[in-house]
């Protein structure tokens, strides 16, 4: 089981730094390509959510792993999971259904990864 959190950990951990990097990083202009939902808000706001994701990601890794401060890992999870809620939420307002799916999943991951974590701590 705690092989399975891990590889977890890690491939979610990195899909969430990849996209925070991409989103704090880039110009809105150049993300509104693929990302039209960056329109609904500022580019602080857009830089914001990356910045959280980036973070979330390192959460998701780094304590569990280094040992230092783990209960960091199941908060991160948490955090991350609340991001989830908040895009789906903004979706299903935007009636862009297909979206959710995505976010439902990466939420309930990140919601997996933080009761796993949880019960060992």
């Amino acid at each position: 089981m705690n092989i399975a959190i891990w590889i977890l950990q890690g491939v979610l951990g990195a899909m969430f730094m990849m996209s925070g990097t991409m989103k704090a990083t880039s110009e809105k202009s150049k993300l509104a390509v693929k990302m039209p939902w960056v329109n609904d808000y500022s580019a602080g706001m857009v830089k914001f959510i990356g910045v959280s994701q980036l973070l979330g990601g390192i959460g998701l890794i780094v304590p569990w792993a280094t040992g230092i401060l783990p209960i960091l890992t199941p908060i991160a999870g948490i955090g991350l999971a609340l991001v989830m809620l908040l895009a789906a939420i903004y979706h299903l307002g935007k009636k862009e259904y297909n979206a959710i799916g995505i976010n439902a999943l990466l939420g309930g991951l990140a919601l997996v990864i933080a009761i796993a974590r949880f019960m060992q701590v």
